[in-house]
C-alpha cells in the first residue's frame, strides 16, 4: 500500500499566520480570543471571537483578484501558498495531472452572502455583483488553489461542518493511496466572524458569552465552560506519496497513516449521548493506520468547550481506546487558544499533530482550571509538555453527526 506523508504546512490563525509564530503561540498557551472588531456588536449577546490579525492578502493575491474573492478564499490561498513553499515543491515542474486539491469550508462565503443580500434589498437586483456566486460557494477555495498552482488532478470540496478539514485531508490521503494522484493540497478555510453567523450560532446558545474575559472564554473540559468561541483562519497541508517525497529530498513531518469516518444518525446538532459514532470513527482510524490503542501518545481533541461535546468526546475516547489506554494518553484542545475554526479546524489541528511529532512537544489545554468530573482524562492543563510523540489522533466532529478521525504517526 502506498504511504502518504505530510511535506508542507501552511497556517493562517488567530494565534499566528506563519508556521513559526503559530507553533510558538500554541505551545506557549497564548490565546487569540478577543473582542470582535469586524462589525458592531452593540446589540449582540456574543462579542468575542478568534480573529486573524496578522494576515495581509496583498502578500499572496493581486488586489484586482482579491475583489473577486470572499475572505475565506483569501485565507485559503495564503495558507496554500505557504504550504507549497514550505514543502519545497516546484509545482510548475511537476505533472499537473498527478496533483490535486481538496480544500473545504463549513460555511463558505457567508460575508459575501450578507453583503450582496444587503445590496439586493437596498439597491435592487441589478446592483448585485457578477462575482456573487463564485464568491459564496464552498468549493471555490479548492478551485482557486488549483488555478494558482496548476493542479489538474482530483479537485473537490468536502463540506461536513466542523469535520470538513479532517475529511479533506483523509480523502486526499486515500486518493494518493489509490494511485489517483501523487501530491494533494488539502485542508480547510473559514471566515465566518460575521453578523449573521455570530447571531445564528448565538441563537442556538452554542457560543460562549464570557464577553468580559475573552481570553478565558474557550475552556474545553472545564466545568465552567459555557460554549465555543468562533474562530477564523485556514490550514493547508501538502500530502505526498512517501517514496516520491524521499526521492526529491523533501522534509517529512509525519505520515497520515489512518482515516476513520462515521455518522451518529442521531440529531441535527447534538452528538449521541454515548459517543458511539465518534468511537467508531476513532476505531476505524486506528485500524486503518495499524496502530494499537496503547501506542497512541497524543490526541488533539475536537474539544469545543461546549457542555455536551466535551463529556461525550471523553466517553468516545474511552470507548475506542479502552479505559486503561485512555487514562494514559495525553489529550489537549488547541481550540482553547484559537477558538473553533469550523471547517478549518481539522486542518489546523492536523498541523498541530504533525508539529507535535516533529518537535516532541504537545500543546496544552489552556483555561483548564476546574476539571469537569465527567471529563476525567489527562487534558494537559495549561502548560505544554516536552515528550516524544510517535502516534497521535486528530478528532473532528460536526453538526449533522459527522465524525472524522485522522491517525498521524512518525514517518
Amino acid at each position: 500500500m502506498r504511504k502518504v506523508v505530510i511535506t508542507g504546512i501552511g497556517v493562517v490563525s488567530p494565534v499566528g499566520s506563519t508556521l513559526d509564530s503559530f507553533w510558538q503561540s500554541i505551545t506557549s498557551g497564548v490565546s487569540g480570543i478577543g473582542h470582535i472588531d469586524a462589525f458592531d456588536t452593540t446589540d449582540f449577546a456574543v462579542k468575542i471571537a478568534g480573529q486573524v490579525t496578522d494576515f495581509d492578502p496583498n502578500d499572496f493575491i493581486a488586489r484586482k483578484e482579491q475583489r473577486r474573492m470572499d475572505r475565506y478564499c483569501h485565507l485559503a490561498l495564503g495558507a496554500a501558498k505557504m504550504a507549497v513553499s514550505n514543502s519545497g515543491l516546484d509545482t510548475a515542474a511537476e505533472n499537473p495531472e498527478r496533483m490535486g486539491a481538496l480544500v473545504g469550508s463549513g460555511v463558505g462565503g457567508i460575508k459575501t452572502v450578507e453583503l450582496q443580500h444587503d445590496i439586493l434589498n437596498n439597491k435592487g437586483p441589478g446592483r448585485c455583483s457578477p462575482f456573487t456566486i463564485p464568491q459564496m460557494i464552498c468549493n471555490m477555495a479548492s478551485g482557486l488553489i488549483a488555478i494558482d498552482h496548476n493542479l489538474k488532478g482530483p479537485n473537490y470540496s468536502p463540506v461536513s461542518a466542523c469535520a470538513t478539514g479532517a475529511h479533506s485531508i483523509g480523502e486526499a490521503m486515500k486518493i494518493i493511496r489509490r494511485d489517483e494522484a501523487d501530491v494533494m493540497i488539502a485542508g480547510g478555510a473559514e471566515a465566518s466572524i460575521t453578523p449573521l453567523s455570530i447571531a445564528g450560532f448565538a441563537a442556538m446558545r452554542a457560543l460562549s458569552t464570557r464577553n468580559d474575559e475573552p481570553k478565558r472564554a474557550s475552556r474545553p473540559f472545564d466545568v465552567d465552560r459555557d460554549g465555543f468561541v468562533m474562530g477564523e483562519g485556514a490550514a493547508i497541508v501538502v500530502v505526498e506519496e512517501l517514496e516520491r517525497a524521499k526521492a526529491r529530498g523533501a522534509h517529512i513531518y509525519a505520515e497520515v497513516a489512518g482515516f476513520g469516518m462515521s455518522c451518529d444518525a442521531f440529531h441535527m446538532t447534538a452528538p449521541s449521548g454515548d459517543g458511539e459514532g465518534a468511537t467508531r470513527a476513532i476505531k476505524l482510524a486506528l485500524q486503518d493506520g495499524q496502530i494499537a490503542p496503547e501506542d497512541v501518545d497524543y490526541i488533539n481533541a475536537h474539544g469545543t468547550s461546549t457542555p455536551l461535546n466535551d463529556k461525550i468526546e471523553t466517553r468516545a475516547i474511552k470507548g475506542a481506546l479502552g479505559e486503561e489506554a485512555a487514562r494514559k494518553v495525553m489529550i489537549s484542545s488547541s481550540k482553547s487558544m484559537t477558538g473553533h475554526l469550523l471547517g478549518a479546524a481539522g486542518g489546523i489541528e492536523t498541523a498541530v499533530c504533525a508539529l507535535a511529532i516533529e518537535n516532541g512537544v504537545v500543546p496544552p489545554t489552556i483555561n483548564h482550571d476546574n476539571p469537569d468530573p465527567e471529563c476525567d482524562l489527562d487534558y494537559i492543563p495549561n502548560v505544554s509538555r516536552e515528550t516524544e510523540v510517535n502516534a497521535c489522533l486528530n478528532n473532528s466532529l460536526g453538526f449533522g453527526g459527522h465524525n472524522a478521525c485522522l491517525a498521524i504517526k512518525k514517518a
